[in-house]
């Protein structure tokens, strides 16, 4: 191997994914990457689990589209590991492979009457509200009031993209079956559900102050509800972030306590010490149902034996994401991730797999910020590069080899010169729409329109006619 560069397959192109591929080609050892994505866009969370009215987060585009423009990367996209391409097949073509899958499921909630017609899963509403082409293009919205269980940043997504109007998202890149959705939506409140306090609220201060932005939703916070026990305290003095989100939590209560619900058209509540006990209805959901919780002292809480009922229509559970198990991989069904060591996938009796790493939310869980999977791979690329001169050998290491096992499967698969043209033309989408008003009532041009039918994005970027 020592005549050619390492050929690296990277399966899944969103963040964690073009990290690896950044990191190792800023290594000092020559490397050859495939980044093979199941979709035929790349960028994975950023272009699909992410609300679109967040234009900050989906910056990081930016970056990620520097490190697939390098000459070593190349992106094999509308490729599904599993059903083109095994890992026997990749095995054969390349010296290491790395699993960057990502977490899209929702976790489970096990409560009675979870899965009464009414409930839906956090994750499956923003893959809808996102574009994202393996979901119905239709989605219920009938519910005047809604409950929203977990106190997450998903669960802040799902909350907001409930509340707002249709036209507030019109300037963001949201296809056109969710504005004909949202705008035929009759919601009134929405109510977001926290099993613990203000101080244990997993939001961050970005996502919290963004709720009150719209002109047209009122942020609810009971002052009752702010409450701190030592170890809530102790929290808020050792990390700025929980400082911030108390701060900006007690300024919404401050509010409620002077003016009540306020005037905007829509109600957001937010509320804390509230463990979700049942969802109940008769054939479908019509009620929620909660026990009260206390502090204990140390942040955690315990319930008080008083329960409240919550008249809502609908409930999305937003308690985490999960990953999918991978073909050939060991699994590990209670954290729902590959296990690994430092990266390196092991087996049943805890030995490494030669060639064979992960990456990401598929190694450690959906947890941490966006940010926080480039230090994940630096350790995963630290183990590759250890590895390389003692691992497997690919037997058909060329690109070409790859190219003519996709051609011979008959596989469509899509190119990063692709993905310019499917960028152009979900530009020029944008473009062709006209201004619409922003935020702030100023007259914005739409930057784009998401193209959702897979068929239509790949043949895009295929250029076929």
């Amino acid at each position: 191997m020592s005549d050619r560069p390492a050929r690296i397959a990277i399966v899944g192109a969103g963040p964690a994914g073009i990290y690896v591929a950044d990191v190792l080609m800023k290594s000092e050892t020559p490397v050859s990457i495939d980044l093979f994505e199941r979709q035929p866009a790349p960028f994975g969370l950023i272009r699909y689990g992410v609300a679109p009215d967040h234009p900050r987060i989906k910056g990081i585009i930016t970056a990620l589209h520097q490190v697939l423009d390098k000459p070593q990367v190349r992106l094999l996209g509308n490729v599904e590991y599993g059903v083109d391409i095994k890992l026997e097949d990749l095995q054969r073509f390349y010296d290491a492979i790395v699993f960057t899958t990502g977490a899209e499921k929702d976790r489970d909630l096990d409560i009675p009457g979870i899965d009464l017609p009414g409930s839906f899963g956090g994750a499956d509403y923003v893959s809808w509200f996102d574009g994202h082409p393996d979901v119905a293009r239709e989605w219920p919205l009938e519910a005047r009031q809604i409950a929203v269980i977990g106190a997450g940043n998903v669960g802040l997504d799902v909350a907001r993209m409930l509340s707002k109007t249709a036209e507030e998202l019109l300037v963001t890149e949201i296809p056109p079956n969710v504005y004909e959705g949202l705008r035929s939506s009759p919601v009134e409140e929405v109510h977001v559900f926290a099993r613990r306090g203000p101080a244990q609220a997993k939001f961050t201060p970005l996502e919290l102050r963004e709720l009150d932005h719209s002109p047209n939703v009122e942020v609810i916070v009971a002052p009752e509800d702010i409450e701190y026990d030592d170890g809530s305290v102790e929290a808020i003095n050792s990390d700025n972030q929980t400082k911030l989100v108390v701060r900006e939590l007690e300024r919404y209560a401050m509010r409620t306590a002077e003016n009540g619900v306020g005037t905007r058209p829509r109600k957001l509540f937010l509320h804390f010490f509230e463990s979700p006990v049942e969802v109940y209805g008769d054939g479908r959901v019509e009620g929620f149902k909660t026990e009260r919780t206390e502090l204990t002292g140390d942040g955690n809480v315990r319930g008080t034996g008083v329960f409240n009922d919550w008249p809502v229509q609908a409930v999305y559970r937003c308690v985490g994401y999960r990953s999918s198990e991978l073909p050939g991989l060991p699994w590990d069904a209670r954290n729902h991730v590959v296990p690994h060591a430092l990266g390196r996938v092991l087996d049943i009796d805890g030995n490494h797999l030669p060639g064979i790493y992960v990456n990401g939310w598929v190694k450690r869980g959906p947890v941490g910020l966006i940010g926080h999977t480039k230090g994940d791979a630096i350790e995963t690329v630290k183990s590759i590069l250890e590895d390389l001169e003692s691992g497997p050998v690919a037997t058909e290491p060329s690109l070409e080899a790859v190219d003519q096992f996709l051609d011979e499967r008959g596989i469509r698969y899509t190119t990063w010169d692709g993905w310019y043209r499917l960028d152009e033309h979900e530009k020029s989408l944008g473009a062709a729409f006209g201004e619409v008003a922003g935020k702030d009532g100023t007259l914005a041009a739409r930057v784009r329109v998401k193209v959702v039918e897979k068929d239509s994005m790949t043949a895009i970027s295929r250029a076929e006619s």
